[in-house]
């Protein structure tokens, strides 16, 4: 391993897209949907090192979205095209197979998602005490696993209050810290 360490941001891009139309009560908009490049920004600032997004996405046609790939691989993201059967969870074996060879680095990890699928590579990630290991999520929709990673050493990022990924304000309904409680938004 060479000297300085790198932080792996791993975007699973669907379940991003799904987490938000949930929270939207309907099909995002483009407008509505996150500044990738806020998550790279984020994850480089909170962590002072180079960060390589990977951002994972199905293609189950024969076309990829290039406008969409080509703004991806403009700010910084490696693109990861993936195929497969139409029952496979293409996507999710990807990033599982990522993160288990990870493991076998030094570098740190950022998973973006609120999958409970990962939770086993997640914990063995978290199994290396030199590793940071980190979540960008919904704190609402990330699955209930993710809890017990955060009070072994796993940090977590909101997507909207820490991140700061969109440039809207998102229709949540979240339990507020009184620090962070301004009457104006309910008036």
């Amino acid at each position: 391993m060479s000297g300085e360490r790198t932080t792996y941001l791993l975007v699973d891009g669907e379940n991003i897209d799904a987490t938000l139309g949930n929270c939207l009560g309907r099909r995002p908009q483009p407008d509505e949907r996150p500044r990738w490049e806020r998550l790279l920004t984020h994850a480089a600032e909170a962590w002072g090192q180079p960060v390589q997004g990977l951002f994972f996405l199905a293609a189950q046609t024969e076309q990829l979205p290039m406008t969409f790939v080509q703004a991806l691989v403009a700010i910084g993201y490696r693109p990861v095209p993936l195929s497969g059967g139409s029952d496979e969870k293409v996507v999710d074996i990807a990033i599982q197979r990522t993160m288990e060879a990870l493991a076998d680095r030094g570098d740190d990890v950022i998973l973006v998602s609120h999958d409970g699928d990962f939770l086993p590579q997640m914990e063995a990630l978290l199994e290396d005490e030199d590793r940071r290991l980190g979540l960008m999520a919904f704190r609402e929709y990330r699955n209930a696993g993710f809890t017990e990673l955060e009070q072994q050493g796993m940090e977590t990022f909101d997507l909207e209050y820490d991140v700061q990924a969109f440039n809207a304000r998102l229709p949540r309904l979240r339990i507020i810290p009184i620090d962070e409680f301004d009457p104006l938004e309910f008036l």
